[in-house]
C-alpha cells in the first residue's frame, strides 16, 4: 500500500521546485520531506530524483508518475472544494413553502437574492396556507416553512419568527391618507374590505373595532390581503391587512398608514420534528431574519418608533 504522505511530499517537492519549497508548503522540516521522498522511491523501486549540485530534478518516470498524481490530486481537489461549498450552503438543494402574506414579494426577492450568493444552489419555492405549508414540511416535502402562528402540531418544531402590526391600506386619493396613524373610528362610515373570517387576522382586527365600538360598512370580503390591495387600489373602500403584502402594493394606487391600537401577525419558521436540518436551510433562516428588520422595527421591536 502506499503511503498517501509520501506522495503529498513528492508531489509538493516538484510543484515547489525543491524540498525547502516542499517543506515549507506542507509545514514540515525538510528532512521530514527528504525521508517522506526516499521512503517513497524505495516502496515503488525506481529512482525519482537525481542530485545535480544542491537540488532534486526529477527523472523522465518521476515525471511520468507525476502526472498520474495530478490527476488524482485534482479529483481530490474537486471533492474538498465540493464537501467546502455544502458545508458553507453554496450548493445542494433547498425546498421552502410560506404563507401568502410572504410570497406576494418578500420571500421571493428575499430567495432571489439568497440564490445570487450561491450559484449551484437550486430552490424550490411553494405558497399556500399555513396548515398547508405544516403538512408539507412535516411530511418531509418541504425543508422549511413558514405559518401564521400560533400552530401546534407533534410532528413539528416550532420557532417565532416575527410579530408584525398590521396596517391600514387605503386608496392613495382617499381624504384619510393625509394621515400617519389611523384608529377604528376613522373607518366608522367608510366602505372596508375585509378579510375572511377563516383567518386569523380577521378575528383579531374585529375583535378591536368591537372594543372600539366601531361598525364598518364592509362591501366585500376575501381569504387574501393581496386581493385586499387589489380591490382597495381599485376604490371598493379600506382595509387592514398584513405589512408584507401592503409593502407590495404601497405607491401602487395604495397608501399604507399605521393603524392603532396594533393588531399582530405573529410569524413563525417550522421544521420537521423527524429530520435533520440541513446547513443550507439554517442559512437561509437566518437570512430571512435579517430581511426582516425594517419590519422589526415598525412593530416596535427595534429601535425606531413605531
Amino acid at each position: 500500500m502506499l503511503n498517501p504522505r509520501q506522495i503529498e511530499a513528492f508531489r509538493a517537492v516538484i510543484v515547489m521546485g525543491s524540498v525547502t519549497g516542499a517543506a515549507q508548503a506542507l509545514n514540515v522540516t525538510q528532512p521530514a520531506v527528504t525521508r517522506l521522498v526516499h521512503d517513497f522511491q524505495r516502496s515503488l523501486g525506481m529512482p525519482l530524483f537525481v542530485r545535480r549540485g544542491s537540488r532534486l530534478v526529477p527523472t523522465e518516470e518521476a515525471l511520468a508518475l507525476y502526472r498520474e498524481v495530478e490527476r488524482q490530486f485534482v479529483g481530490l481537489d474537486g471533492i474538498a472544494r465540493a464537501a467546502r461549498d455544502i458545508r458553507e450552503g453554496r450548493v445542494g438543494t433547498l425546498r421552502i413553502a410560506a404563507l401568502p402574506a410572504f410570497n406576494v414579494g418578500f420571500m421571493p426577492r428575499a430567495v432571489g437574492a439568497f440564490m445570487a450568493e450561491r450559484p449551484q444552489l437550486d430552490v424550490a419555492l411553494y405558497g399556500s396556507i399555513s396548515s398547508q405549508v405544516a403538512e408539507w414540511v412535516a411530511s418531509g416535502f418541504c425543508e422549511v416553512g413558514f405559518v401564521q402562528a400560533p400552530i401546534e402540531s407533534g410532528h413539528l418544531d416550532i420557532e417565532p419568527l416575527i410579530s408584525a402590526p398590521a396596517v391600514a391600506v387605503l386608496p392613495a386619493w382617499h381624504r384619510l391618507a393625509a394621515r400617519t396613524v389611523l384608529r377604528p373610528e376613522d373607518f366608522a362610515g367608510e366602505q372596508f374590505v375585509s378579510l375572511e373570517n377563516s383567518t386569523q387576522l380577521r378575528y383579531r382586527t374585529d375583535a378591536v373595532f368591537a372594543q372600539a365600538r366601531v361598525s364598518r360598512h364592509t362591501r366585500a370580503e376575501t381569504p387574501l390581503s393581496m386581493i385586499a390591495c387589489a380591490m382597495v387600489a381599485a376604490g371598493a373602500g379600506l382595509s387592514i391587512v398584513d405589512p408584507f403584502t401592503a409593502a407590495e402594493y404601497d405607491g401602487r394606487g395604495v397608501a399604507v398608514r399605521a393603524f392603532r391600537p396594533d393588531v399582530h401577525l405573529d410569524i413563525s419558521c417550522i421544521w420537521s420534528a423527524q429530520r435533520s436540518r440541513s446547513g443550507i436551510a439554517r442559512q437561509f433562516v437566518e437570512f430571512i431574519a435579517g430581511r426582516l428588520a425594517p419590519f422589526r422595527e415598525r412593530s416596535g421591536e427595534g429601535d425606531a418608533p413605531a
